[in-house]
C-alpha cells in the first residue's frame, strides 16, 4: 500500500477545520504552511473589541515521518481529524503532553530526541 501524503492530508484538515469555524468570527483563522520545514501552523489574529488578539491555535510538524501535534486549542482536538482523515495513531504524537504520560494516550510515543 502507497504511504499517504500526510503534508496533503494536515494541509486539508487544517484548512477545513479554519472553513468550519471562521464562519461569523470575529477574528480571522489564518493557515501558515511551510512545506520545507514541515511546520503547519493555524493562527488567530484580529481585535475583539479593543484588544488585539494573535496566538497559535494550531502547530504540528512532521518529524521523522511521524505527526507531531504541537499545540492544540481547539476543543475538538485534531488528532481526531487526522484519525477520521486515514492517519494512523502510531504515526500521531501529542508532543503537548508530558512524555511520561504519551504511552496512555492511544497515540504514538515518539522520542524526545525526535521533537527538535
Amino acid at each position: 500500500m502507497d504511504r499517504l501524503n500526510y503534508p496533503d492530508i494536515i494541509k486539508k484538515v487544517l484548512l477545513d477545520y479554519i472553513e468550519f469555524f471562521a464562519q461569523g468570527g470575529i477574528t480571522t483563522l489564518r493557515p501558515l504552511f511551510q512545506d520545507e520545514q514541515q511546520s503547519y501552523l493555524v493562527l488567530n489574529v484580529g481585535w475583539r473589541d479593543n484588544r488585539y488578539i494573535h496566538n497559535t491555535v494550531l502547530h504540528l510538524d512532521l518529524i521523522h515521518g511521524q505527526i507531531w501535534i504541537q499545540k492544540d486549542d481547539t476543543e475538538e482536538g485534531i488528532a481526531t481529524a487526522l484519525v477520521e482523515a486515514g492517519i494512523p495513531k502510531s504515526d500521531i504524537v501529542l508532543g503537548f503532553r508530558p512524555p511520561e504520560l504519551r504511552p496512555y494516550t492511544g497515540f504514538a510515543v515518539g522520542e524526545m530526541a525526535m521533537a527538535m
